[in-house]
């Protein structure tokens, strides 16, 4: 295996890396995760009667919130022109899947904003639901979050000329 160069590193300790030479690329990152609940939880999320409020729509506002912030989370991490941010649900039996796409328009990646996206709009649904998940001691024994992974990354050249 070729060893890499760490980017961050310097002799007198980290840095950010430039990429101000780097060209002006289009870029577009899916990222997706899912949080285990009960069946019963899944029931009142749909009727709407989780009594914090709309968890989906919740979930999405933070979701998107957490894109636009991920910069300020992740050291290291540059900020980034966010040209748009989709946030999805798909409800399915004992969990609720998450996915976020996220579109821009420059010189670094987006695959951090999508999976910051999921995380923080999982967690959400996880906050927003918390009471009626714990059992009698207080615990979480069905809830749980996981298999969070960037499912697509695209860079598409632009022609600036």
């Amino acid at each position: 295996m070729e060893e890499k160069e760490f980017t961050h590193l310097t002799p007198s300790g980290v840095h950010m890396v430039e990429v101000g030479n780097k060209p002006v690329i289009k870029r577009t990152a899916l990222a997706r995760g899912k949080i285990n609940l009960q069946e019963a939880t899944i029931n009142l999320i749909e009727k709407g009667e989780i009594k914090k409020g709309n968890v989906l729509t919740t979930a999405q506002i933070a979701a998107i919130q957490a894109v636009k912030s991920t910069s300020q989370l992740i050291p290291l991490c540059h900020p980034i022109p966010i040209g748009g941010v989709e946030v999805e649900f798909k409800v399915n039996h004992g969990y609720i899947e998450v996915t976020v796409e996220v579109k821009s328009t420059g010189k670094t990646g987006v695959e951090m904003e999508a999976i910051t996206g999921v995380s923080v709009g999982l967690l959400t649904i996880w906050d927003m639901v918390k009471s009626v998940e714990k059992d009698e001691k207080g615990q979480y024994p069905s809830t749980s979050i996981s298999d969070i992974e960037v499912l697509k990354k695209e860079k598409i050249e632009l022609n600036l000329d």
